[in-house]
């Protein structure tokens, strides 16, 4: 086993005889001494073979990514590297072994390599050994490592639960695996653990957690992947303060833990429908000061034609005020920003910008009374831009809140060295949808509602709250969880609320209703996007970045080329025929 690693070295260590082992990273030949950046896992010590070695001619031949040993002493380096924890020294070698030789690789393997991210995923075995990826795994270590002993001291078990289950299509699309044995039937990968752990407070356990692994065959992104994992936790006998508290608790000793950093509790608390009025968006990001203004009173008895449609159409008319930032926006800039706000279906993006003269796509078609109401309602000066949509409430709400996020960046007003939390709490319990016709779950089926909104399920479900709580870092979604329907009556009211028939109850959740009719207690309990958190911790926006072996954007594995084709023989054995889809 090997011995020592390169970082364990300081000048403190001065003719203490080491042995080492690693890859070259680097090597350099000057005037006769040979140079080699010889890398570990834990960083990078500089190793000197002199021309008088027995092994010289072994060093002269050495490439980068050979892995070798190396025998020798520590002595205090001449010209030192601050930049290193070990520069300050080297190593004297007097013996060299090559343990393996390396083809030509096909990019460097150094922190600010330029290579392709299709390449760098293709070898992706190579771009572990890089610096970046490398210490973000590390981190992400110590991120379990630290949930894992702050569970267990609070009194958590950990246990796992199946990965091959039934199929529950109530949310994303299931990954299903086709049974050999069961000819005709299938498995599917779990989307969470949802009913095995509420399962698991059925049957005593009171506290559980799991470091979980998830899938959802759904369309990607940069902060998502079809195989993730999550730090699923469940609990009986509380309500949604205890699992709130416990949560903060747990992430305040993580950010502690991993970066000593402290967080200020208790973390703020918004509400679903004040985050959407305000950011247009369930997880908002608070690190900098940009609110949607509804302004549609100002309007109601407007002659502008497109705002008065809005408004006859129970539509609002709502905006974003950019300080100070008018003279930044050419008219180009500006028919971009309408591009984006079209991508979430608003008809347009109305626009002002105000001076000694007022400007803009509407400047000439308002009436100045409208004007001066803007500016006494919103407080405008020289130089402020504003962008107007006017649309139906939830399209005004989404553009503008995704266009706040991109105003935010492109003005550089993030803090980057910064972290926001929050809460978000009271979620609708139902959102309607048009293709289905029907009011669908927000969260899933068996979140609890509102004490107080129990008797709306079948009555007024558009108006139904739930115990439902996401926590935000960023403006991202770290983690989300409920307090669960533990009562067998209350959950047949929201089976009826969804429209499910008692042969699809049956057939999609028969033995998890059943296990509600043995003395279920309440429970409820939350989990953390681990991928996503230490996305959030190593400063990336990337979630490639935090996994050890992640798809591309469409799925798929470039390195190990999966999914791919299967032999004849398998799919016959389990009953399969291909049929290409148009």
């Amino acid at each position: 086993m090997k011995k020592y690693n390169n970082n364990d070295f300081s000048i403190k260590d001065i003719n203490k005889v080491v042995n080492l082992k690693g890859w070259v990273s680097k090597k350099r030949n000057l005037g006769g001494l040979i140079f080699i950046d010889l890398r570990d896992r834990s960083g990078i010590i500089q190793v000197v073979v002199k021309p008088e070695n027995e092994f010289y001619n072994i060093a002269e031949s050495l490439r980068n990514e050979y892995v070798i040993e190396i025998d020798g002493v520590i002595t205090e380096r001449e010209s030192k590297n601050l930049n290193l924890s070990t520069g300050e020294i080297e190593c004297i070698a007097n013996r060299i072994t090559v343990l393996n030789v390396s083809k030509e690789i096909p990019f460097e393997i150094t922190s600010n390599t330029t290579a392709l991210e299709d390449t760098k995923l293709k070898y992706r075995y190579l771009d572990l050994r890089r610096e970046p990826i490398k210490n973000k795994l590390i981190t992400r270590h110590q991120i379990t490592m630290s949930i894992r002993n702050y569970l267990s001291d609070n009194g958590f078990l950990e246990i796992e639960t199946p990965i091959l289950g039934k199929s529950t299509p109530e949310g994303a699309r299931d990954y299903l695996v086709p049974s050999r044995v069961n000819n005709g039937k299938f498995y599917a990968l779990p989307q969470s653990p949802q009913l095995f752990k509420q399962l698991l407070m059925v049957g005593g356990i009171e506290k559980y957690f799991q470091i979980a692994k998830c899938f959802r065959d759904e369309d990607l992104r940069a902060d998502r992947q079809p195989e993730f994992t999550q730090v699923d936790i469940e609990m009986s006998f509380v309500d949604e303060e205890d699992v709130m508290t416990l949560t903060e608790n747990l992430l305040a000793k993580v950010f502690k833990d991993v970066k000593n950093i402290d967080i200020k509790l208790p973390l703020e608390r918004m509400s679903y429908d004040e985050a959407i009025k305000y950011y247009g968006s369930d997880k908002p990001d608070l690190r900098f000061d940009l609110k949607i203004n509804d302004i549609t009173e100002i309007f109601k008895n407007t002659e502008f034609t497109v705002f008065k449609n809005v408004i006859e159409n129970n539509g609002i008319i709502n905006a974003l005020l950019i300080k100070n930032k008018a003279d930044q926006y050419s008219r180009k800039d500006i028919d971009k920003l309408t591009e984006h706000v079209k991508t979430y279906k608003a008809s347009g993006l109305a626009y002002l910008k105000f001076d000694e003269e007022i400007t803009g796509s509407i400047a000439k078609i308002i009436t100045q009374q409208e004007i001066n109401e803007l500016k006494n309602k919103l407080n405008i000066s020289n130089n402020d831009l504003l962008l107007i949509v006017a649309d139906k409430y939830n399209v005004t709400k989404t553009s503008l809140g995704s266009l706040r996020n991109k105003i935010a960046n492109d003005l550089e007003l993030i803090d980057k060295n910064i972290y926001n939390m929050l809460w978000i709490v009271d979620f609708p319990s139902f959102e309607y949808s048009e293709e289905e016709n029907r009011y669908m779950a927000c969260h899933h089926p068996f979140t609890s509602p509102k004490d107080n909104d129990v008797d709306k399920l079948l009555t007024d479900p558009g108006n139904c709250y739930s115990k439902a709580y996401d926590i935000v870092i960023n403006g991202y979604e770290a983690g989300g969880g409920s307090i669960r329907i533990h009562n067998q009556d209350i959950q047949e009211k929201m089976f009826e609320a969804l429209k499910l028939t008692e042969e699809q109850i049956k057939e999609k959740f028969g033995y998890f209703v059943e296990a509600l009719k043995y003395g279920t207690p309440p429970h409820g309990g939350l989990a953390l996007g681990l991928d996503r958190l230490t996305m959030l911790l190593t400063n990336t926006d990337n979630i490639r970045d935090v996994i050890a072996f992640p798809k591309t954007a469409s799925a798929s594995d470039l390195m190990s080329e999966c999914p791919n084709t299967v032999e004849e023989k398998q799919l016959q054995e389990l009953g399969i025929d291909i049929k290409k889809c148009k």
